[in-house]
């Protein structure tokens, strides 16, 4: 059997994937609820793949598959999503992840992209690697923060720089309150969950 770790922050996505997989060559050794969780899962289990959901707590998929690359782990990484912005798929083909599958589908898609990935091959949707190679053409994504308005940016920032909601509102003069409404925004035009999200995606677009 080849063991597997599944990480997604829904038990009702693990399950499905789970039973998935179940009957096949591949075995579930370990799940996660976000990317920490995750990666200390992978270090502790030592799978042959890890199935990341891109959009997980704390640590996206994309966040850890680049943690795992950092330190020079090249086990292989499948990402499953129901959707991928393109940052994250850009920095995740740079990544060399080795598959990516869509929820939409995964039960039929998942087995055979497994299979491929322990080929040594890559299984990616020929739609996303055109994507991925316009991206890479046009010299990288846009600005993911090309959307935000000018007084949500600075929110980002300093979210990014390690300020605490109180500590924004004492520097914008702004209620904590009114910050957390300028929050809600930001993470929802930007498509994440909570601000280690957000501090990841600012310094993901700075280049640091």
């Amino acid at each position: 059997m080849i063991p597997v770790l599944l990480a997604d922050d829904h038990p009702f996505m693990r399950a499905g994937i789970e039973a998935v997989l179940r009957g096949s060559r591949y075995t579930v050794v370990a799940t996660a609820a976000d990317g920490d969780e995750a990666l200390a899962a992978i270090q502790r289990h030592e799978p042959a793949i890890a199935i990341l959901d891109v959009r997980m707590p704390r640590r996206d998929g994309v966040a850890v598959l680049e943690a795992l690359r950092a330190r020079g782990d090249r086990r292989s990484v499948v990402l499953l999503t129901a959707e991928i912005d393109d940052l994250r798929l850009y920095a995740a083909v740079r990544a060399e992840v080795n598959g990516i599958v869509l929820k939409n589908g995964a039960e039929d898609a998942l087995i055979g992209c497994l299979d491929t990935v322990m080929a040594g091959g890559r299984a990616i949707d020929p739609d996303l690697v055109d994507r991925a190679l316009r991206l890479s053409l046009d010299g990288g994504p846009r600005d993911a923060f090309a959307t935000l308005t000018p007084r949500e940016r600075q929110i980002a920032q300093l979210v990014a720089e390690g300020l605490r909601n109180r500590e924004i509102a004492e520097r914008l003069t702004m209620s904590e309150g009114t910050v957390k409404v300028y929050l809600h925004a930001i993470y929802k035009k930007l498509g994440v969950e909570n601000r280690t999200s957000l501090a990841m995606l600012a310094h993901a677009s700075n280049g640091s």
